[in-house]
């Protein structure tokens, strides 16, 4: 909720714009060539800064004779009066700016505000500016020296570089959390975890007809339970997610996200388990020697087009690892079926290789990491979510479609097609 100085702020800075069209004024900045010289000799964008104060400060005292009238001239009635001036600052370019203000008064002895002087020392400039180069990599300690281009600058120091980036980054996260989710045409949702400095983050990556795709949701708990990972869908469904539409759901085997997705999508709900964590989860029960080889023939069983094909090859290998490791043939037959809807969905081999992991959240998971690794020191609160909400921010700006997008179509109506149970299961029926 804004403040009331923040609200008259806003006011005065409208009336300036307002009265700025309607007057259809045009200024003139004059330079003398002397000091031209000097600051061109020293670099252009020294002239290019010198001459934007200069100019802010013709908009100032401009403002000043539009409403209190020229210097001696007779006062019209509930005209303010000049106040002489103050030390004050503008934002530029990220940096607060010592600038010289004028004063304006009324007859009542409350000060009147000048729009212009209230437009240039807006927050929101240095708090994007903040936000950039943070996520870019550069530091709180070293944002001072990086980006000072006026001597007399300040405000840019490491402690006020953190309290910019902690109000704009809850603000973005606020927003990436919040956004409405009804416009999305979703046909694939990703469902993943991260342990992140002890604490277990789940996210959720929705990919929609046109193939592009949107950071959902966000949610942090002690670790990946079902019923954190509840509380994520359930705000997605409040903010527009129809889980009651054909859409197939990509996880990472974890039991706790089962779980959840059926209880809000159905018990027969599409689910494609991540064929890399499976790979893993066989692997890391066989020794050294074995690994290799074996990881080898899973891949090769799952690169199969044919569901047929690459559930002959996975009933080979599971016979396989009976013999040498009876628990890394627990683990591939756990959930097998789920980790082949993709081969039972008949589609092309482009999108179903895209669609048999969770890369494309990872990928973003990828950026968080880049993102915060410039953190030297963890914190409590909202800290970890404020910067992995950065993280997955940024890594949003720069998604791609997902491969094989143009057969999302066939994608849905495949969905519409598919048994509602794994052909395992409805035999057993």
């Amino acid at each position: 909720m804004k403040k009331r100085y923040q609200i008259d702020r806003e006011q005065v800075v409208r009336q300036f714009h307002k009265q700025a069209e309607e007057s259809g004024q045009e200024l003139q900045l004059h330079l003398p060539l002397k000091e031209v010289a000097a600051a061109v000799q020293q670099s252009v964008g020294e002239l290019m800064c010198q001459a934007g104060l200069d100019l802010m400060q013709l908009i100032m005292d401009n403002e000043v004779r539009q409403l209190a009238g020229e210097h001696y001239q007779r006062r019209q009635a509930e005209q303010p009066y000049r106040w002489g001036r103050e030390q004050g600052f503008v934002v530029v370019d990220g940096q607060k700016v010592p600038i010289q203000r004028p004063r304006l008064r009324s007859d009542d002895g409350h000060e009147k505000p000048l729009g212009s002087y209230a437009l240039f020392r807006r927050s929101e400039p240095l708090d994007d500016a903040v936000w950039d180069k943070l996520l870019l990599g550069l530091s709180t300690r070293n944002d001072s020296k990086a980006v000072r281009e006026f001597a007399a600058a300040y405000g840019i120091e490491k402690s006020a570089v953190s309290e910019h980036f902690v109000r704009t980054s809850r603000e973005k996260l606020r927003e990436l959390l919040e956004r409405p989710l009804d416009k999305l045409k979703l046909c694939v949702i990703y469902i993943d975890g991260i342990e992140f400095k002890g604490q277990h983050l789940v996210a959720a990556l929705g990919v929609a007809m046109d193939g592009s795709k949107t950071v959902l949701g966000l949610r942090q708990g002690a670790s990946e339970n079902t019923t954190v990972i509840s509380e994520l869908l359930e705000d997605l469904a409040g903010r527009g997610v129809d889980f009651s539409a054909p859409m197939l759901s990509v996880l990472d085997g974890a039991k706790a996200l089962t779980n959840a997705v059926r209880k809000h999508a159905g018990k027969t709900a599409p689910i494609q388990r991540c064929q890399m964590h499976k790979r893993r989860n066989v692997t890391g029960d066989l020794p050294g020697s074995y690994r290799e080889s074996l990881d080898r023939k899973t891949a090769n069983a799952y690169a199969m087009s044919s569901y047929e094909d690459a559930n002959t090859a996975l009933e080979t290998l599971h016979r396989e690892l009976l013999e040498l490791n009876p628990s890394a043939a627990r683990s591939l037959e756990e959930g097998r079926e789920e980790t082949l809807t993709v081969h039972r969905l008949g589609l092309d081999d482009l999108l179903r290789c895209t669609l048999a992991t969770t890369n494309p959240i990872e990928s973003a998971f990828s950026v968080v990491d880049r993102v915060c690794g410039r953190v030297k020191r963890w914190r409590g609160g909202d800290q970890r979510e404020r910067w992995v909400g950065a993280g997955l921010w940024l890594a949003e700006k720069s998604f791609r479609r997902v491969k094989g997008y143009r057969h999302l179509p066939k994608l849905l109506d495949q969905l519409g097609r598919l048994s509602t149970a794994p052909p395992a299961q409805a035999q057993a029926a």
